[in-house]
């Protein structure tokens, strides 16, 4: 049976916990990743949170494989990633690969909103 997009959120939901933005600041301070997966055109509309670093969804596999040619060396499998979009979904997805690739701690913070909503910085894309 093929899966539907509900489907997949769900199974993401359930394997990548959510996180609030207090509590993504501190694992950040850390050493935490804060990672930004939404395309670059949101980013120059909505600006991003501070100290985020930027990877568009469609390119996270070829930078999350630390054996690819393109591999991003901020994206570490022992690293804590905390990943966020526009509104949560793409980074629940996102977190779901990761955890699939074998990523250890991997936390949903949800939308850039939430992070501003928590006191976060958001500065120009």
């Amino acid at each position: 049976m093929a899966q539907t997009l509900k489907d997949m959120l769900e199974a993401a939901h359930a394997a990548v916990p959510r996180i609030s933005a207090e509590d993504a600041k501190a694992k950040i301070a850390e050493g935490a990743l804060l990672l930004d997966v939404r395309d670059g055109p949101e980013l120059a509309a909505a600006g991003k949170a501070e100290g985020a670093h930027h990877i568009s969804r469609g390119l996270l596999e070829f930078r999350a494989d630390p054996n690819a040619p393109t591999a991003d060396p901020e994206l570490r499998p022992d690293r804590v990633i905390i990943l966020h979009c526009a509104s949560g979904g793409r980074s629940a997805l996102a977190g779901k690969l990761l955890k699939d690739m074998g990523y250890k701690e991997v936390y949903n913070l949800g939308g850039l909103k939430d992070w501003a909503d928590g006191g976060g910085t958001v500065v120009a894309g």
